[in-house]
């Protein structure tokens, strides 16, 4: 069984996630030492152990947090590029939204520190990591967008009679292209740029029907 862990003050837990993550990076995970990620936090070992029980945990948590913080600036970018009043106001309507939405995502991705490495170190250590599969995270990420092209149905602005597929093709489209890029290329903001464009075109093309936004 798991060993137990405490909750404790957050900016410890933030300092002991960010130097595992930079750790586990350099070095990789076999190799980084609590005693190394201790001394880079700046706290105790035992206060290390306390908070994530062993290593595992402690890699599982640094994924967890890059999923976190990405979850949150995917539900701010669906607030700020797919309300109906953004959509509305777009040049090119729905396909507009829809496109300025996905390559402000594409920037985000390559701008977050924390989610580049989660993708590096998950495909590093899937081994390590079974609680990835069917993570309450995954469904969330998903939801996100499933639940606003669903919207975007009920207007009259996309066929099809579900959401999660559509959210599904799109991120297959978009988001994954760029994580299955080389890594040297994943960080050229015009490749991913491109690449988050020419996925929401085929999206548009595949869903898009027309007709105005219903609130």
């Amino acid at each position: 069984m798991d060993k137990p862990t405490r909750q404790g003050q957050e900016h410890k837990r933030l300092a002991i996630l960010e130097a595992a993550r930079d750790l586990f990076l350099e070095l990789g995970v076999e190799r980084t030492s609590m005693d190394a990620i201790s001394a880079r936090a700046g706290v105790s070992k035992r206060t290390v152990y306390d908070y994530y029980g062993d290593k595992r945990r402690l890699l599982l948590g640094v994924v967890e947090r890059a999923g976190e913080t990405a979850l949150g600036a995917l539900s701010g970018l669906v607030q700020e590029h797919l309300a109906d009043e953004a959509v509305a106001a777009s040049p090119s309507g729905f396909a507009g939204a829809v496109t300025g939405f996905a390559t402000d995502l594409g920037a985000s991705l390559i701008a977050s520190t924390d989610y580049t490495a989660a993708v590096r170190l998950i495909a590093e250590n899937e081994s390590l990591l079974p609680e990835l599969e069917n993570h309450p995270l995954d469904e969330a990420h998903s939801q996100v967008l499933a639940e606003r092209l669903a919207h975007f149905a009920a207007a009259g602005l996309l066929r099809g009679d579900d959401p999660r597929l559509a959210a599904d093709h799109f991120n297959a489209l978009t988001t994954l292209r760029v994580l299955n890029e080389p890594l040297r290329l994943r960080g050229n903001p015009e490749r991913v740029r491109q690449i988050m464009t020419d996925g929401t075109e085929a999206f548009v093309r595949a869903y898009a029907l027309g007709g105005p936004v219903s609130p």
